[in-house]
């Protein structure tokens, strides 16, 4: 993201008058945005005695920034990493922007759901039906190398609605309602990318951070959608593309068996973007591969288990040092401890993330005598007097334990406790064993 960031500011400065509209009509047309559909909402990108200066090696790297595509070898294009650790399709979110910066009226921006979210889910749920093969959502992948990436890999067979997508459709969402208010829309689009995608937190973390950046796009968003609403959207968006495409009106009883279709893709996007937390794959944070044979766990578990990491004794607060102390406490586990992996199956950060340890599938090594009951779930930095951020606990408390049962993976009537009521230990330190007791499903060791 930041590398298309300084590409805009490029152009910016080589045409000192452009309009962030503007430029964004001639982004659109960098990405190939042509189709009826867009130019139904959009109108037309313009003529080229509109376009801003660029030279050619600029133009080049935007043509190849915007343009997004999956090709056979699962290598998916058109998407950047951002500052935050998440990946994100550049062409969703600008085509929000450019929406909310058109709108006539704070709060409504014609098209809005169609060109984020509703077309790219709409088309995936229709693909996922007619072939079996073929997921509804996802997936997420990795970078061939976090600090310069290049090649951005799925992880498994992708849908028509890819994590990158999906992300990037959020934030156009998200931005392109914020830009509908005019006293909020800025004078230069870099500036706005830069705020939403590249501000760095300060020690209270995300609660002391403004509501509109990246790392709150889930908490955002289910406060702006509804399932049915964002069900009515796709419906739309799906009959308006056949309506572009001069396709007979559909009978009753196929438009009846799509609502359905509709409604099922609907749930699955909600369950895992809008309330399951982001998770940063292993692969993001550069884990080292396990060292033997992991041992799977049998699911349901009953149980989570509460950790403070107490070395490294700071919260972390951007993606960079908490992939830094994830790979310091992997090196730990596995040099001087003799472990196969870092211990934990998920570490909450203050930066807004969960990220993976061993992940729902395997047994850790967190908890001794209870790692084949529960998940142990740690949070980078030393509680003994002190707690973590309210979001950071809100994400394990609160989203992770729902994400756990709803996904099938923890009983709804589990267990939470702290690690020193299982082994002789003070962790997770003494502030936020006191915390944790207030928590819903805390239970005292009988």
């Amino acid at each position: 993201m930041n590398a298309f960031i300084r590409a805009v500011e490029q152009v910016e400065a080589g045409s000192p008058r452009l309009k962030p509209v503007a430029l964004l009509r001639e982004l659109r047309k960098a990405a190939g945005h042509h189709d009826a559909f867009t130019q139904h909402f959009l109108g037309d990108h313009g003529t080229a005695s509109d376009a801003p200066a660029m030279d050619a090696a600029l133009s080049r790297f935007l043509g190849r920034a915007l343009r997004h595509r999956v090709p056979r070898d699962g290598k998916e294009e058109g998407v950047v990493l951002t500052s935050d650790g998440t990946t994100v399709a550049l062409s969703p979110l600008l085509l929000g922007i450019e929406a909310g910066l058109q709108s006539k009226t704070a709060g409504k921006v014609p098209g809005l759901y169609h060109l984020t979210l509703a077309r790219n889910l709409g088309l995936s749920f229709q693909h996922a039906h007619s072939s079996l093969l073929s997921p509804r959502l996802g997936p997420n992948g990795c970078w061939d190398n976090s600090s310069s990436p290049k090649v951005f890999t799925l992880s498994d067979k992708p849908s028509l609605a890819t994590d990158a997508l999906i992300n990037g459709g959020m934030d156009g969402l998200l931005l392109g309602t914020a830009l509908s208010t005019p006293s909020s829309r800025p004078a230069k689009l870099s500036s706005f990318l830069r705020g939403y995608y590249c501000r760095p937190l300060g020690q209270g973390g995300l609660d002391a951070a403004p509501r509109l950046i990246s790392p709150r796009r889930r908490v955002n968003l289910a406060e702006l959608v509804v399932p049915p609403l964002l069900s009515r959207q796709v419906m739309k968006s799906i009959m308006l593309q056949r309506r572009l495409k001069g396709q007979t009106k559909m009978e009753v009883r196929e438009k009846k068996e799509l609502k359905a279709l509709v409604r099922d893709g609907v749930k699955e996007f909600v369950d895992a973007y809008m309330d399951c937390p982001a998770i940063i794959p292993r692969c993001a944070w550069e884990a080292k591969p396990y060292r033997g044979t992991p041992t799977p766990l049998s699911l349901p578990l009953s149980n989570m288990y509460i950790h403070h990491t107490y070395t490294p004794s700071s919260p972390c607060l951007s993606f960079q040092q908490c992939s830094e102390d994830m790979r310091a406490m992997q090196r730990f586990h596995q040099d001087d401890r003799g472990w196969d992996d870092i211990g934990y199956s998920f570490v909450a950060g203050s930066d807004g993330y969960i990220y993976e340890g061993r992940g729902w599938q395997w047994q850790g090594a967190h908890t001794k005598g209870y790692n084949s009951k529960g998940y142990g779930v740690s949070f980078i930095g030393d509680y003994s007097s002190s707690l973590p951020s309210q979001r950071a606990m809100e994400l394990v408390r609160d989203r992770l334990a729902s994400c756990a049962v709803g996904g099938g993976r923890l009983v709804s009537n589990f267990s939470l406790y702290g690690h020193r009521q299982l082994v002789d230990t003070t962790c997770p330190g003494d502030a936020l064993y006191s915390e944790i007791k207030g928590w819903e499903h805390y239970r005292v060791r009988e």
